[in-house]
């Protein structure tokens, strides 16, 4: 299976309905899949989900309710991709993929849902115009680097997530990358290494898991136009499961070098079973962004 920088490969099994059949240019690039039908049935692409609710027809049951469990607690396990109201179809018989979420005519944007978008610093909103007139030519994304843990809910990859009674583990398909989210009671670190994903550590609330995380780099991207995250920055998540086939991931964001406010805005996940995850290497033959600049 190869992979064009940003793309899903695969014909797989999925649950998600019909949903936004065109795309701005620039995200159609980064959503672009390439198939290679001959590996597909090598891998565990239609791999029945056993022990989950099914309707009488077979398919999964989204809206059954959310698993628990053993001590009570909602179980987050599963596989995630966005959710079909912020979907885009990629053809030949795939899933549909995800594009960044909320959804902007103007391209992946994060404040798309808020009035008046992001409240960014001078220097930041000058930063994303700077982003948008180049194509995002310095996207890490598209440089095949490591997502921020927020842009990857939005993006056309598989997030699984394993939870155990001490620790919530995402895994993320796109560049075999993975974050850890401590549940043991631990603080989070005083003088952090600053890093793609930071630290993080959660609390449960009633059925809501609280995740703060600090401890970021300072040249970080939330959403396709680099809309900023900094070393200032604070990340708060509350993470709900309403049913067997969603997640809502309520994320705020205060980082005061980046923006003049805090923000706060929903990403929604459904859940995608009947598969599992493949390699997608970004690095591995990648010639889209070499193309992108106009270099051999």
């Amino acid at each position: 299976m190869r992979h064009s920088g940003t793309g899903r490969s695969g014909a797989r099994g999925g649950t998600m309905s019909a949903g936004w059949r065109s795309r701005a240019g620039a995200v159609l690039l980064l959503a672009a899949a390439v198939c290679a039908p001959a590996t597909i049935d090598a891998q565990w692409v239609k791999h029945r989900t056993p022990g989950i609710p099914r309707t009488a027809a077979g398919t999964p049951n989204l809206a059954a309710p959310a698993p628990r469990t053993a001590d009570g607690k909602p179980d987050f396990s599963g596989m995630w991709i966005t959710a079909p109201a912020n979907a885009l179809p990629c053809g030949r018989g795939l899933v549909e993929c995800g594009i960044e979420l909320p959804m902007s005519r103007e391209g992946g944007y994060m404040g798309a849902s808020l009035p008046g978008g992001l409240p960014y610093q001078p220097w930041a909103e000058e930063l994303v115009k700077k982003n948008m007139a180049t194509s995002s030519k310095d996207d890490p994304h598209g440089l095949c680097l490591p997502d921020t843990f927020l842009r990857a809910y939005g993006l056309p990859h598989i997030v699984k997530f394993v939870q155990t009674p001490q620790l919530l583990i995402a895994l993320e398909e796109y560049n075999v990358d993975y974050r850890q989210i401590f549940l043991d009671g631990r603080a989070l670190p005083e003088d952090p290494t600053h890093s793609w994903k930071g630290y993080s550590v959660g609390r449960w609330e009633g059925d809501t898991l609280v995740v703060d995380s600090i401890g970021f780099r300072d040249d970080l991207w939330l959403d396709f136009r680099g809309s900023p995250l900094t070393s200032a920055g604070k990340v708060r998540e509350r993470i709900t499961r309403p049913d067997f086939g969603h997640l809502n991931i309520d994320v705020t964001v205060d980082d005061p070098k980046a923006y003049t406010r805090p923000w706060t805005v929903r990403l929604q996940q459904q859940i995608i079973v009947d598969t599992e995850t493949i390699d997608e290497v970004c690095l591995e033959n990648e010639k889209f962004m070499r193309r992108l600049r106009g270099t051999p």
